[in-house]
């Protein structure tokens, strides 16, 4: 390997390890809130031990239970002085734009507002529809509804807000078609609500587990501790704005920022499309099926970063793999076709610009037989695809392509199959150099292992 290559694979493993660090702290946080919760329900248990009732679900709600969603507190400083005022009137109309604008900003981050009350808000991203970017979608309103109250007022400034945000579990009743919330449950409600009673006006504060998840998009100050039941002390960071390298001005992201978003929201996009595939796919499938999406999807990846690409190209290339082969769901022959059809109807819905999807489609169309890639991804998509080539389980792998076409009638015998595969992989090659580095090697390998399979053909004619 050369220099520059051993210093890449160096930077992606310092990379990756660091991700791990950060992961495994998160992971530690995370049990120990669950380990609090799972204590606070066996206490709420025993009180009810000598009540033995059931309460019925209401006709016509749900009750559904997330994860990780992240609430938001706002208290709105300055209602209370309003009848002292000598224009109270005026004032009043004002709150009135205030919380109106505060609604749009709300509705902008998809965010859900649960209920107002007098000079006090609160809302929670990351319901009824699970979503891994509801932290930051929240802070995002948080810092949108900070600097509106700053600007709208100019220098003669009467209101003020202090907003307190904590990610956790939570338990919400909702309508059966999930479009009306009735009620919101859960510790993280009163950690949110606590947090913002802890805030001096002007601040947003979030708590610790907030803060590690959006730490590397805004800038942030350690702020206080609180002390949390069952949680010891409870760490609470300002935030101060969007990271400078992700700021266009200053309630602005950039096209950098959005990229990184793309990137943390493709975890849900991910998991939308395997479903998808897990559910639809035909039967037959043993070889085009959600292991061979994962293990591309993988393996561009890995290969993407060894190859130094940059943080967009990274976010098309994983895109294109995870979509490269959805078109199966409605076709097996011209499937990268349907593929791209597919992709053009569900990535405007995550925020991937028009620019962006045709690049996409363009990978997906890469991976069709006989490739011919143009440039470095789709040179990485296609080795992705075919990775298996140089895979230890080449084998099995291959004997799971050979069942699928077989069933289609696509396919003589497993001879004729290990003979084709043969002259496959003697004229294959792979078009990267950490490809090659990893794979290319094994081909021989290959070779030998299909040629001890295949059996000598009894000539023709001959007796019995």
């Amino acid at each position: 390997m050369s220099p520059s290559g051993r210093e890449k694979t160096a930077t992606s493993v310092v990379r990756l390890l660091k991700q791990n660090r950060e992961l495994q702290e998160l992971n530690e946080m995370l049990t120990m809130q669950n380990r609090a919760l799972l204590e606070e329900i066996e206490q709420l248990k025993k009180q009810l031990s000598e009540k033995q009732f059931t309460e019925p679900v209401k006709e016509g709600h749900q009750t559904l239970s997330f994860r990780m969603a992240t609430i938001l507190f706002i208290e709105i400083i300055g209602f209370r002085d309003i009848t002292t005022a000598e224009n109270s009137q005026a004032l009043i109309d004002q709150l009135d734009d205030i919380k109106r604008h505060f609604d749009s900003i709300i509705e902008k981050y998809n965010i859900r507002k649960i209920r107002t009350i007098g000079d006090s808000i609160m809302c929670v991203g990351g319901i009824p529809v699970k979503n891994i970017t509801n932290p930051l979608d929240v802070v995002m309103a948080a810092l949108e509804m900070s600097y509106y109250m700053s600007e709208v007022q100019g220098s003669k400034k009467i209101w003020n807000v202090r907003m307190g945000i904590h990610t956790g579990p939570v338990t919400v009743e909702m309508s059966d078609d999930q479009k009306t919330l009735y009620d919101l449950k859960g510790e993280t409600i009163n950690i949110t609500s606590r947090l913002q009673a802890s805030t001096e006006p002007g601040k947003i504060i979030v708590s610790a587990m907030t803060y590690e998840l959006v730490k590397d998009f805004f800038k942030t100050s350690y702020y206080a501790k609180m002390p949390v039941k069952f949680l010891g002390q409870l760490g609470m960071y300002e935030v101060l704005g969007l990271q400078d390298e992700l700021a266009e001005d200053k309630i602005s992201p950039n096209k950098k920022f959005k990229i990184r978003y793309c990137l943390r929201q493709f975890t849900d996009l991910q998991e939308i499309i395997l479903d998808k595939l897990e559910k639809e796919l035909p039967s037959y499938l043993y070889y085009h099926n959600v292991k061979h999406t994962v293990d591309v999807v993988t393996e561009a990846e890995l290969i993407g970063i060894a190859e130094g690409i940059n943080e967009e190209e990274l976010l098309l290339l994983k895109t294109a793999a995870l979509f490269h082969d959805v078109g199966h769901i409605k076709g097996y022959d011209n499937h990268e076709q349907y593929s791209t059809e597919i992709a053009r109807e569900i990535l405007p819905a995550y925020h991937y610009t028009p620019e962006q999807i045709d690049k996409i489609c363009e990978l997906i169309m890469a991976t069709k037989m006989p490739v011919k890639p143009k440039n470095l991804l789709e040179e990485i998509i296609c080795d992705s695809d075919l990775d298996y080539l140089g895979r230890p389980d080449f084998i099995p792998v291959s004997n799971d392509l050979y069942r699928e076409l077989k069933e289609q009638n696509k396919v003589g015998s497993l001879n004729e199959w290990n003979k084709m595969q043969i002259k496959f992989i003697s004229g294959h090659k792979y078009y990267t150099k950490t490809a090659r580095m990893l794979r290319e090697v094994n081909k021989s390998i290959q070779i030998e292992r299909l040629s001890r399979l295949i059996t000598p053909e009894e000539p023709a004619g001959k007796a019995t």
